[in-house]
């Protein structure tokens, strides 16, 4: 088994369809597939075999693909990065995983490629034109690796609230049935044309629009970075019939002045994740667009999607939906009891989406699947129908335009700072982004810093949606009696 069998079936299919687009760059799927092919021929040739860890820090790009089927092709693990990483970030992630190897997009090479040698590993530079001419250099591997269903495919770095960011650990049963899973909630067929304006370094945008549209033998419309008009003049261009997003872009298409001028009408499924949508966006959204947006729930320990509202029953607004087929959720307490419908308590997933493990982290792992059920840490209620409705997030994680944000990384960088006696990063409700990222400070006794200063401090060292951009000085953080910092008690800044 190989999760790569998805582009060489859909290859065999139809060989001249197209696989990828990038505005006037076409890739079919037979070049899709050689491109794939000559990269497992370039990692052979430099040693590499089976099991072996390579990071891409690639945007929505058609490299992206070809290097994430290249990889698996040669039976190696794929440990996608978010190209907004800093040095800092780079080499943290490529030292714990291991990587050997990483992609990187020559735009971001100066922070990639430095965090990647800190690291002690080699980085090629995807720089068009270049890289295909490294890619006809290397003798294609013919087959496929054969790889048990159980081995990892990819490893995706998550952030929890205690200690570091996670690499959780995917199968390639856990992805190839969980993108068959997407497959079918949003019909993607020869027909789709997906717009593939998430993250592709994220699960979402890997699983549901990339891995669905390829294993359906659909086309994904790449958008390397998210503008609402680019977007909405892209659906009119290519016809696009299947957008999944966050509430964050939805919010955007929504809120284009003219945004009338745009033939939307191809529109048929849409998606959203990665954060709650308000009702209020998605019902203006469907009455301007003319669609239904289906809502769903997953983390990247879940490959990523666990529910949804299904397409061929009733749809509740608010609501996450239902399991999809071969997963299971329950709402429990904290002793792990089953709860009543409308009683609140944390989401527990079992079935063939949940992850192997984290990567080098047994402990983390066995806290996290007890009993063969994975504890999300959010917490929701089901009614009489079996629909789950999130009700808050039982850990301190921030997301922000569906970014997560892990709010102990930012606070380590403000503890950094010479005059920071004490800080708490905190989600600060907005309405653009869901949540805001914000500090509140104690300096050290005859210490000064400005807010300002702050802010740029952390910006310099994280990725751009993770520095906070309120920051207000405060005399003392409020804590509990064993000295414990109580974040619920911090009094947010009255404006911005």
């Amino acid at each position: 088994m190989n999760l790569a069998n998805i582009l060489a079936d859909s290859a065999s299919r139809q060989p001249e369809h197209v696989a990828i687009k990038l505005d006037d760059s076409v890739l079919s799927y037979a070049i899709l597939l050689e491109g794939a092919r000559r990269v497992a021929g370039l990692l052979r040739s430099r040693g590499f075999g089976e099991g072996d860890r390579v990071a891409l820090m690639l945007p929505n790009v058609s490299y992206f693909p070809v290097c994430y089927y290249g990889v698996l092709w040669a039976g190696g693990v794929v440990v996608p990065l978010n190209v907004l990483n800093k040095r800092r970030e780079v080499e943290f992630y490529i030292r714990d995983s291991g990587a050997q190897l990483l992609f990187v997009w020559h735009g971001f090479a100066e922070e990639g490629a430095s965090g990647g040698a800190e690291a002690g590993c080699e980085s090629v530079i995807v720089t068009p034109g270049e890289f295909e001419q490294a890619l006809f250099a290397a003798e294609p591997v013919a087959e496929q690796a054969e790889r048990d269903p159980q081995d990892t495919a990819v490893i995706l770095y998550t952030s929890g609230t205690t200690g570091t960011p996670k690499g959780a650990e995917l199968t390639h049963a856990n992805l190839l049935r969980n993108c068959q899973a997407a497959h079918s909630l949003f019909d993607v067929g020869p027909d789709a044309v997906t717009l593939g304006a998430l993250p592709l370094f994220h699960s979402f945008g890997q699983t549901c629009a990339m891995n669905a549209t390829v294993f359906g033998g659909g086309t994904l419309t790449l958008i390397p970075r998210f503008d609402p008009v680019n977007a909405l003049e892209i659906i009119e261009r290519d016809h696009v019939n299947v957008f999944e997003g966050v509430p964050t872009m939805y919010s955007a298409m929504l809120h284009v002045p003219d945004r009338g001028r745009f033939d939307t009408s191809s529109l048929q499924v849409c998606a959203s994740g990665g954060a709650a949508m308000p009702v209020e966006l998605m019902r203006g959204f469907e009455q301007a667009f003319g669609c239904k947006i289906l809502e769903g729930y997953g983390l990247s320990e879940t490959s990523p999607v666990a529910s949804f509202n299904h397409p061929d029953r009733e749809r509740k607004p608010g609501s996450i939906g239902t399991p999809i087929e071969g997963v299971e959720m329950k709402v429990v307490d904290a002793e792990d009891r089953d709860l009543a419908p409308g009683e609140v308590g944390e989401i527990v997933i079992r079935g063939h989406n949940v992850m192997k493990g984290y990567w080098g982290r047994p402990d983390a792992t066995a806290e996290a699947i007890r009993d063969g059920w994975f504890h999300s840490g959010d917490l929701a209620k089901v009614d009489d129908d079996g629909y789950f409705f999130i009700v808050d997030r039982k850990k301190d994680m921030i997301i922000r335009g569906g970014f997560n944000v892990y709010p102990r990384e930012v606070e380590e960088i403000l503890y950094e700072h010479p005059a920071v006696r004490e800080a708490a990063v905190v989600g600060i409700p907005d309405d653009e982004y869901g949540e805001e990222i914000g500090a509140a400070v104690a300096l050290k006794d005859g210490a000064e810093a400005s807010p300002a200063e702050l802010r740029e401090y952390v910006k310099s060292q994280v990725a751009a949606y993770k520095y906070p951009r309120q920051v207000w000085i405060v005399d003392d953080l409020p804590k509990g009696p064993t000295g414990k910092i109580l974040k619920r008690e911090i009094q947010l800044p009255g404006g911005p």
